[in-house]
């Protein structure tokens, strides 16, 4: 992942957490790069966006696409319990029979606490959802027929400025999301392939 250029006045944790964060070995199957991160949400944050490949040029991935985003303040908001806090977001589209499994959205939470655990990722205080999405489409675009996506949204808090391991994790995540095969041990994927909606 190519480094980008901050500015002298960042904080040295956030510093040390933006070394660790940019030293992560994603996954091959992926292309990650840093993105403009949302204001306001805290004094320093950085943002990574990741696709699935093969994607379309310039569009998030027919395959799968997340967001990484690392907040930081030394004031240490007492809803994120310390300095850090990770929001990340995940979506792969999926076949219609997989999105109507009544389990799916637990299977994509232990996804993301075994690709994170399975790292060493150390953290408290998560949170998220996860949605099932199922479409069906009409008039011009009933040729789409039946479709469904998983999204996944967590957030949780860093304890430590090993960022490299969170960012990993979340990789891992979204490629299982994809319907990739996992990487790490004691993680296992739903077998059915997801079809191309035309």
């Amino acid at each position: 992942m190519a480094d980008s250029p901050f500015t002298p006045d960042v904080p040295a944790a956030f510093g040390a957490a933006l070394d660790s964060l940019r030293r992560a070995d994603t996954r091959a199957e992926l292309v990650v790069h840093e993105i403009p991160a949302p204001a306001n949400l805290a004094p320093h944050a950085v943002a990574l966006a990741a696709d699935v490949t093969p994607a379309r040029h310039g569009a998030d991935s027919e395959l799968g696409t997340g967001r990484f985003i690392l907040l930081y303040d030394e004031d240490r908001p007492e809803a994120w319990g310390g300095e850090f806090r990770v929001v990340c977001f995940a979506q792969a589209p999926l076949e219609t029979e997989i999105g109507l499994d009544p389990f799916l959205a637990d299977v994509a939470w232990s996804w993301l606490v075994d690709a994170l655990d399975a790292r060493g990722a150390n953290y408290t205080s998560a949170s998220g959802t996860a949605t099932k999405i199922i479409s069906t489409g009409f008039g011009e675009l009933s040729s789409q027929g039946d479709g469904a996506q998983i999204e996944l949204r967590a957030s949780w808090t860093p304890t430590d400025h090993n960022l490299q391991a969170h960012v990993e994790g979340w990789s891992e995540l979204l490629c299982m999301l994809a319907g990739l095969p996992p990487v790490v041990d004691g993680v296992t994927m739903l077998q059915t392939r997801r079809a191309k909606r035309e």
